[in-house]
């Protein structure tokens, strides 16, 4: 190792080896005690010299602990010196791999000053330095460091510079690319690269580090997760591209350079294309095979001694004439000029203040073959402009799918002026020859600049604003469907009814199903309403609703949900079911039928022929949406737009997101719920979520928070995770502990856990055993002790949690010191405490959801035809789009109240709004504006939110 540190000395550029003159000695000792032996003695070694030479270390043997621990005790330090011992050192790679390209960094560092001379440096003892020290130690101290030392989390802004080692270096700093995509601050972004490097969820980051994240919204983090994700791809591939190409002998110094440049895969793959094998080379390739290279560079570099008609070779093809050799040096000379940096960038910049737009036209081949219908649906697009700056999502990806059906042609327009103004300065200012040209020359010169541009560079512009363009707008429409997401899992429940579920249908009957209000099913029953017999089962329906005293009946959306809704609306009209005042609701029942023939529900209903469950499922999605809709797979809820077009891997992977950070935000209580509902709980999956049941099914209930250690797969970094979002009902728990005492007395309960023979219930002292009230607060386990010494300060108790003499007690104290000053006498920062008063102040039984909307509960109907322009009504939202919002009115169609109609005087104030637009499941007023029968559309303006 000692050899290998001389060499990183010498590589390292001059300008930063004098600013640390004391490096060798001491560290160099250091590091020869802790590289060899890899028994558990040297990892504690590791981690306490970690700790003590805190910000000494700037050999790479633990800078991971010292990133560590700066993140969560930060020390008032010379940020300066940080920066610098940063810049040169690496910190926490990526992932744990013993896969480094410690070689590369090092290139990459200095490729900057003479990118020829690096190529040969790298050598396997870099690498198996790197190996040696960074992997072997790094990881065992980690969590012990993280759930020791200060958990509370008291970070600074800054965490002693910005830069963050990464797996693969390029030439950018994945900090700063990262801040400049999403707009994040620089030290938020260092922040969460840290965070999620740490296997950090994002509702525990959300919820818990809002101070490291300057507050940001889960939205926003789940675009910084992606973004960080895409950029290291890039970094990946093009390692990956480096050494394919090292080992074939093609890497030259100055491709070095451009690879290590590339900030995206369409920039990679300009770069690295001529290179790729089994491609019959490019026309430049074939010329400088030819042996034209010589004379192309010396056209730019000393024309006066270039002599093009020396390089003719009658008898071989391609030299055979003055015409072939010319056009070989074009081709040479175009290809210089569309891979360089400096000109790429010129018409980048030029074609920012230029006017580009894209078009679309109706295809030629399309208008003689196509199917009618398809063709109108474009019909918009037939013949359309627009400005790529100004040109919407939903446009993108409606041009994108018309092409995808060859029925329009797509071509992004850009004007004549930047073509003419790039040739002129290439040729006049970039490409100046160095001496006088003769004319023949210059005529090459000028045609090479033409032909860079038609046959290189105006190819690759198109392809990087139709990816940029497709790219934003998939991940716009991610976001929304997100978003959708979001708002319909979060639906306030209806608790305390007994339901009836109808799932609509004609020839098979309308599938009945009662629910009790704990979600039990009484009763199942198949209807026939449409095939003449909707008297007599009325009957049937009347002494069911009459027998199990159930006066809400929920309709799904599907066929027939039409006549039914009619069937239903008549019957209470005429007061049929009297005494019961009868109200209904329509539901969409998207994904129930898909639900209703899968394993979970064959588990959860082995007994019910399929065709019930769905009826089982709409009444429940009304009584509890969040348990019943994360049992269907996200995308087939159905509130996104384009959902097939965009890349499904990102599609799942935010919903899935989405669905973890609902249900972690509403929180499961630990010792009633589902197992399905378990594993969307952040830091559990459906392993942990199965044994957290299984210990459940033996043990008994879970008393408190700390019980959950014992279930097997439940790390510390798990239970850091999922603490926070799993509740414990206090009285539930307080009824289990009494009737326990009286069975068992309390030595017989801990010798019979004691004796179930599992690893690590051992007779545990009473204190596991005891109820916290606590556990049923949104306040994290790392912040108890906190929690603890403000009640103590308040003069409070942990039983009066929720009630109004706690909130009288809290109010008092913050008007008095007022929350910076409560904060600090208690010594932790103004979120924790906002989180702890939150905590301590909400009611019992607190549901976030109860914010949000309830269904729209109705006993009348109306039909398509009876509506008419100026109609006012009041409808529920059913998706919502970047052109608009979709409106249930209850007519069986959707109306589209245009994002024009949407201002933000119209939107109430009361709700906390995350966005401008209105989501699905809040009820409006709407006044029709225009019923288009032919084409089944309804345009509508918005009055009010209700």
């Amino acid at each position: 190792t000692s050899e290998s540190e001389e060499e990183e000395e010498e590589w390292e550029p001059k300008s930063k080896i004098a600013k640390r003159p004391r490096l060798p000695k001491k560290n160099e000792a250091k590091t020869k005690k802790v590289a060899a032996p890899r028994s558990a003695v040297a990892r504690k070694k590791v981690k306490k010299v970690a700790i003590k030479e805190e910000m000494d270390v700037s050999l790479p043997i633990a800078p991971a602990e010292d990133n560590r621990m700066q993140l969560l005790k930060p020390k008032e330090e010379d940020v300066g010196t940080k920066r610098k011992t940063l810049n040169q050192k690496p910190e926490v790679p990526k992932k744990m791999e013993i896969n480094s390209f410690q070689g590369k960094n090092v290139k990459s560092l200095e490729s900057d000053e003479e990118p020829s001379t690096s190529v040969p440096v790298v050598g396997n003892q870099v690498k198996h330095e790197k190996s040696e020290e960074d992997f072997a130690f790094d990881e065992p101290p980690f969590k012990k460091i993280k759930s020791t030392t200060c958990p509370e989390g008291k970070p600074v802004k800054n965490l002693g510079g910005n830069k963050v080692k990464e797996e693969f270096e390029m030439n950018w700093d994945i900090v700063q690319a990262l801040s400049e995509i999403t707009n994040v601050e620089p030290w938020v972004c260092a922040n969460l690269i840290r965070l999620f490097q740490e296997e950090n969820t994002i509702p525990f980051i959300a919820r818990y580090r809002k101070e490291l994240i300057n507050n940001l919204e889960a939205d926003a983090l789940r675009e910084v997760q992606q973004t960080l994700e895409e950029l290291r791809t890039v970094a990946k591939k093009t390692h990956t591209m480096i050494q394919k190409l090292k080992k074939e002998g093609k890497l030259s110094g100055c491709l070095l350079t451009a690879l290590l440049n590339c900030r995206t895969l369409e920039e990679l793959d300009h770069v690295s294309a001529p290179y790729k094998t089994g491609s019959k080379g490019t026309k430049a390739q074939r010329a400088k095979q030819l042996g034209l290279e010589p004379a192309a560079l010396s056209l730019l570099h000393n024309p006066m001694e270039l002599n093009l008609f020396s390089y003719i070779r009658p008898n071989t093809k391609g030299l055979s004439t003055i015409q072939e050799v010319e056009a070989g040096v074009q081709h040479i000379l175009a290809d210089i000029f569309a891979k360089d940096k400096d000109t790429l960038d010129f018409i980048r910049k030029l074609c920012q203040q230029r006017y580009i737009c894209i078009q679309s036209a109706l295809a030629k081949v399309s208008s003689k073959s196509g199917n009618e219908k398809d063709i109108d649906k474009f019909q918009l697009y037939h013949e359309f402009s627009c400005s790529i700056k100004n040109i919407q999502h939903h446009q993108i990806l409606a041009i994108n799918r018309g092409e995808n059906l060859k029925i329009l042609t797509v071509k992004v327009n850009i004007p004549d002026g930047v073509k003419n103004e790039f040739c002129w300065w290439c040729v006049n200012e970039r490409w100046r020859p160095k001496q006088f040209l003769k004319p023949e020359l210059m005529r090459i010169l000028r045609n090479s600049v033409e032909d860079a541009y038609k046959r290189l560079i105006y190819p690759l512009l198109c392809r990087e604003f139709r990816s940029k363009l497709t790219s934003d707008a998939e991940k716009e429409s991610v976001m929304m469907f997100g978003r959708n997401l979001r708002q319909l899992l979060l639906t306030s429940p209806v608790r305390g009814r007994t339901l009836m579920g109808v799932d609509p249908g004609y020839k098979h009957g309308c599938k009945l199903a009662i629910i009790s209000p704990t979600s039990q099913i009484l009763h199942t029953d198949v209807v026939y309403l449409h095939s003449g017999q909707g008297f007599r089962e009325a009957e049937k329906i009347k002494k069911l609703l009459l027998q199990y005293n159930c006066s809400t009946v929920v309709i799904g959306n599907g066929t027939a949900c039409r006549e039914t809704e009619a069937y239903f609306a008549d019957l209470i009209m005429k007061k049929y079911f009297a005494p019961l005042d009868v109200v209904y609701c329509i539901v969409s029942e998207a994904g129930a039928s898909i639900y209703s023939v899968s394993p979970e529900a064959s588990k959860e209903m082995p007994d019910l022929d399929p065709n019930l469950r769905s009826a089982v499922s709409i009444a429940r999605r009304v009584q509890d949406p969040l348990a019943e809709l994360v049992k269907i797979e996200p995308k087939h809820i159905g509130v996104g737009m384009y959902q097939h077009d965009v890349s499904q891997t990102l599609l799942k992977a935010t919903l899935d997101s989405v669905v973890e950070e609902c249900v972690s935000f509403v929180g499961v209580d630990i010792n009633i719920c589902s197992e399905i509902l378990l594993r969307h709980i952040a830091g559990l999956n459906a392993n942990r979520a199965k044994n957290i049941i299984e210990w459940r099914e033996k043990n008994g209930p879970f008393i408190n928070r700390e019980q959950l250690k014992e279930v097997k797969g439940l790390g510390p970094k798990s239970f850091q995770q999922c603490a926070g979002f799993i509740r414990f009902n206090q009285e539930y728990i307080k009824t289990f502990c009494s009737s326990k005492k009286t069975e068992l007395g309390s030595h017989a309960l801990l010798t019979k856990t004691g004796a179930q023979g599992r690893k690590k219930s051992k007779p545990t002292p009473c204190a596991s055993r005891q109820p916290n009230p606590l556990d049923q607060t949104c306040i994290h386990p790392e912040s108890y002790n906190i929690a603890t010494r403000f009640l103590s300060f308040i003069g409070g108790n942990a039983n009066d949690i929720g009630k109004s003499d706690m909130q009288q007690k809290v109010n008092a104290v913050i008007q008095k010191e007022g929350l910076e000053g409560t904060a600090k006498r208690l010594n932790t920062t103004v979120h924790t405490l906002q989180l702890i008063i939150d905590g301590l102040t909400q009611p019992e039984g607190f549901d976030i959801r109860t914010d949000f909307d309830k269904p729209d509960f109705k006993r009348s109907i109306v039909c398509f035809e009876d509506l008419s322009v100026g109609t006012v009504l009041t409808g529920k939202v059913e998706n919502a789009t970047p052109f608009g919002v979709f409106v249930d009115i209850g007519v069986g169609k959707a109306g589209l109240i245009p994002v024009r109609n949407i201002t933000e005087a119209k939107l109430s104030k009361v709700k906390k709004r995350r966005s401008l637009g209105l989501g699905p499941g809040e009820r409006v007023e709407v006044k029709v504006l225009n019923v288009d029968i032919p084409r089944l559309r309804i345009t509508l303006d918005l009055i009010r939110v209700l």
